[in-house]
């Protein structure tokens, strides 16, 4: 696959108009029937591939959840992991004893060892480097970070981009400049985690402008993001903040902004 050129995300395909994220593996509550545990995982439904970005820290846990949701793990086609740390990987061995068919995509960074047992289990893996699509109207943002390696999922909606990070460990405001080289669509949503939980408050002030540089619409932080930043976040989008927790099913249709 051919990393994505600036100018041919909005020429390629009509974008998705009914696109949802269920948040699956939290450490922040919303669904009082649902596991809490650190680390994060979300499923996406809407593109033509049914997609877990990331899969939380113990397989017992998502699959629990994912039970009480009434998910099935068969119906997952696409597992894209953000970087290595276990929180955000340890859900996947349980997965693959439900569904060993998904294809796994992952930085090309991550531990042979790990590797070999996800092939292990059956699934096909995809080495992450480079900026490329998945599929039809979903994007990964290619690996960013010198210490961490990660990867942002990224999907074209008819609203503008929803952006998924794991923990943003390169810097949030750093994915946010990646992604605006790579298409030239709005960023209409952010969920996920910002690696803000021991920020200060001017260094979360300095992040929450530069998502207003960048125009994003919609905010949904969880996970490392932290309490107190996430009461700012709250302060500055008001209506285009959305309280995320494990359980919280965010769809285009409730934006209405």
């Amino acid at each position: 696959m051919s990393p994505v050129e600036p100018e041919q995300s909005s020429i390629q395909v009509p974008a998705l108009d009914d696109l949802a994220v269920t948040i699956v593996h939290d450490n922040n509550p919303c669904v009082d029937s649902l596991k809490m545990a650190w680390g994060f995982a979300a499923l996406v439904t809407g593109p033509e591939k049914t997609i877990l970005f990331d899969t939380g820290s113990d397989g017992t846990l998502l699959l629990a959840n994912l039970a009480r949701l009434q998910i099935d793990p068969g119906r997952i086609d696409l597992v894209v992991l953000s970087h290595s740390h276990g929180d955000h990987t340890g859900g996947l061995m349980g997965l693959l004893q439900e569904n060993p068919r998904v294809q796994v995509y992952l930085p090309g960074s991550l531990p042979a060892r790990f590797k070999e047992a996800v092939r292990g289990r059956g699934a096909t893996i995809v080495e992450i480097k480079e900026p490329q699509e998945i599929c039809r109207n979903v994007y990964t943002t290619g690996v960013l970070g010198r210490r961490v390696k990660e990867q942002a999922l990224l999907i074209r909606t008819q609203r503008g981009l929803v952006a998924l990070t794991g923990c943003a460990h390169p810097g949030i405001v750093r994915i946010l400049k990646r992604i605006r080289r790579l298409h030239e669509e709005n960023i209409f949503l952010v969920i996920g985690g910002f690696h803000l939980e021991w920020a200060m408050k001017w260094k979360v002030e300095a992040v929450i402008a530069a998502f207003r540089n960048h125009a994003v619409r919609y905010v949904a932080p969880t996970h490392c993001s932290g309490e107190k930043a996430r009461h700012w976040f709250q302060q500055s989008y008001g209506p285009g903040y959305l309280d995320a927790g494990v359980g919280k099913t965010i769809t285009l249709a409730e934006l209405t902004r």
